[in-house]
């Protein structure tokens, strides 16, 4: 196996499309890695180019509509190289002293995996509060123990092709990085709206699997989680509660901006809770059109 020369023996997986704004700073942040893979859904603009550029290998990926999406698909086809593999979304940043704790960490011969801590910065401001920080995702591990969950989301249209909000289930103990990675979209509002409208089809799907009983794949399925597990099983375990929860909406406010003091992070805290709270009354109304109506703005009626 060889490896480029002063490179951290690391496969760095990038999932992107139309992302020609976001993606030189990403990938020249990832410059000390051994490996790049951008893995491009066709996109319009200049991505798979730049990606070239800058010396990643451009991997393009054709939805079927059905599980796998993206990032699991990478996982089980491209030709890593490197035993680790690190997941990078094109609006995140590694920054130099997160690759020095890297090199070191992957030396750890008891670990299959690392959480790394996110830094969102929204309207220009670091996000602090509300919830938002600590903001732990299992993104770094040996690429033959992780693969993400599968949710049975399927029937849940206009998600996309990439993972949602799904989590790697690892075989093995996984560490914690204390340097944080940032997430910082060049992109305007009308692309965090677009997402979240997508994300709210899947989360919906997910809100309905849990309250019919369809919930036994991946962490969802795990039962023993519990408010004092790891991050991912609190994740869980509290959505376990919140989808029963009345007027998820505006509870979803008052506890990113006042219980979580999200206050504290100025006008961008406010508009993020307001945002949140918006995105939450997106996915209660599509779960009640689950729910009632079949997955139709008005069902069908038979004459």
């Amino acid at each position: 196996m060889t490896h480029l020369p002063n490179r951290i023996p690391v496969s760095v997986l990038v999932p992107a499309k139309d992302e020609e704004l976001n993606l030189p700073a990403c990938l020249k942040s990832l410059a000390p890695a051994d490996e790049i893979f951008v893995v491009d859904s066709q996109s319009g603009d200049r991505t798979a180019e730049i990606a070239a550029d800058y010396g990643a290998k451009v991997v393009q990926f054709h939805f079927s509509g059905r599980w796998p999406k993206k990032k699991n698909w990478a996982l089980d086809h491209l030709p890593f190289r490197n035993e680790w593999v690190l997941i990078v979304d094109c609006d995140e940043r590694i920054p130099p002293a997160l690759w020095d704790e890297i090199a070191q960490a992957i030396q750890n011969p008891a670990l299959n995996g690392y959480y790394l801590n996110r830094r969102v910065y929204f309207l220009g401001r670091w996000i602090r509060h509300g919830g938002k920080y600590p903001d732990w995702n299992l993104r770094l591990f040996r690429h033959a123990k992780g693969r993400y969950e599968n949710l049975h989301t399927d029937a849940a249209p206009n998600t996309g092709d990439n993972e949602v909000h799904e989590h790697v289930v690892l075989e093995g103990t996984a560490g914690y990085l204390t340097t944080d990675m940032l997430h910082i979209d060049y992109r305007d509002l009308y692309h965090w709206l677009e997402r979240h409208n997508r994300y709210s089809n899947w989360e919906a799907r997910v809100y309905y699997n849990l309250l019919n009983g369809m919930d036994e794949a991946g962490t969802l399925g795990d039962r023993t989680a519990h408010w004092w597990s790891n991050a991912i099983q609190r994740k869980r375990f509290l959505k376990r509660l919140w989808v029963r929860l009345p007027c998820r909406p505006l509870l979803r406010f008052v506890l990113f901006y006042i219980l979580r003091f999200g206050f504290l992070d100025g006008h961008a805290g406010y508009t993020y809770a307001r945002l949140l709270s918006q995105y939450e009354y997106q996915i209660s109304v599509k779960l009640y059109e689950l729910q009632k109506l079949n997955g139709r703005l008005n069902p069908l009626k038979r004459n």
